[in-house]
């Protein structure tokens, strides 16, 4: 038996920097493209669809990635893989849907129902069908809307119930955030442009067609698909960590694609594309500052590769959610934040010499133009991003 071929560490951050586009040469309209190299954008926080594009674009700014959310509608907003908000490709978003999303509206759909049966007011999946037609009639007849002018335009919405009725966590909350969740996890509406700027996460709301039906199988096996070709070698415990998928189908999603085997350098088994073994060259030497939750931050379980476990303390939250990062070269080597007054400040946490320091100044100056008059505060603040900005 022949031996496996080896993927050394500085294999991965070269393919890392290459297929995650962190030596940015894209133009303004691949917006699309640069969501499927990395299969999908975090985008529970609503600055890091842009910021994570915008690291990966040599050109254009924020109002290029609301065309293509809002315009062009070229990248959607899903509630997805580990029941997380992503933005993928409207190419993509049938799959993802298939394999992920539909689950998840299922799930939605059966927890409201249970609570409005607890409620004890009659209300039921006759009443719930009801509300969500009535919904999206005020969408037809008013075009985009937020929660607030929904509920203001349909009486059901303006309905509350109780949630764990005699229990210690009982409370009266609207139904209509969850309705609208609902209808959104459904693929029956979506996010459209917020109020106020690109950094707002108080959408409003368009009513859409569903998405095509594709067979969940399928769906998973091209998802797996295009995860090990963005982020592979990696294991299936990672793919089951990013997708939230069971090990029974993660198993069955990566027979489908029939992965090649490689052995990493600390001896660890992992999976690549079919015939992806090969050794990659490193690109351009790159700088790059991402945001809190960015995907190449977050594609694996195992990130030993690019980030030191020493500095882990400080650049992620107690809910394992990672901080804004300085990238040189495939590997994390510090964090930064924006203070109120616009300053784009970082602190390295490894020393790779002056070209890296240089280079780092660069895209630090290159960032803060490109956000300008605008404020982020991620959703998730780390030790490392509160220092910076105190």
């Amino acid at each position: 038996m022949s031996a496996l071929p080896l993927i050394t560490v500085a294999e991965r951050r070269n393919r890392l920097g290459r297929r995650h586009c962190l030596a940015p040469s894209a133009h303004a309209d691949a917006v699309p493209e640069v969501a499927d190299a990395v299969v999908a954008l975090h985008a529970t926080d609503a600055a890091t669809v842009f910021l994570s594009a915008r690291a990966r674009l040599a050109e254009g700014g924020p109002a290029v990635i609301e065309k293509a959310l809002y315009e062009d509608v070229s990248l959607v907003r899903l509630l997805s893989m580990r029941n997380t908000l992503f933005a993928v490709s409207t190419a993509l978003a049938p799959y993802v849907y298939a394999s992920t999303a539909r689950g998840i509206a299922l799930k939605e759909r059966r927890t409201l129902l249970k609570h409005l049966q607890e409620d004890g007011q009659g209300l039921d999946a006759d009443w719930l069908a009801q509300a969500e037609a009535a919904a999206l009639d005020a969408l037809d007849t008013r075009g985009p809307s937020t929660g607030s002018q929904l509920s203001a335009a349909v009486p059901a919405l303006r309905r509350k119930i109780t949630v764990g009725r005699g229990k210690k966590y009982e409370a009266e909350t609207g139904v209509a955030t969850r309705v609208i969740r609902l209808l959104a996890a459904d693929g029956r509406i979506r996010r459209d442009r917020p109020r106020g700027s690109w950094t707002s996460s108080q959408y409003r709301w368009v009513h859409t067609a569903p998405w095509p039906d594709v067979p969940a199988a399928e769906a998973r096996a091209e998802i797996a698909r295009r995860w090990l070709r963005s982020y592979g070698p990696a294991t299936e415990a990672d793919l089951a960590w990013w997708t939230g998928w069971n090990l029974t189908d993660v198993r069955k999603a990566l027979a489908a694609v029939g992965p090649d085997q490689v052995r990493l350098e600390d001896g660890t088994l992992a999976l690549v594309s079919p015939g992806d073994t090969g050794s990659e060259s490193a690109p351009e030497p790159w700088a790059a500052f991402l945001p809190g939750l960015d995907p190449s931050s977050m594609g694996w379980a195992d990130r030993s590769f690019h980030l030191d476990a020493a500095h882990r303390s400080i650049l992620f939250d107690y809910a394992g959610n990672i901080g804004p990062t300085v990238w040189w070269n495939g590997e994390i080597v510090g964090g930064w934040a924006q203070r109120a007054d616009g300053e784009i400040v970082w602190r390295l946490l490894a020393d790779r010499g002056r070209t890296a320091e240089e280079a780092i100044t660069t895209e630090a100056a290159r960032l803060g133009r490109w956000v300008g008059d605008a404020r982020i505060t991620p959703r998730f603040r780390t030790p490392l991003e509160r220092e910076l900005t105190a």
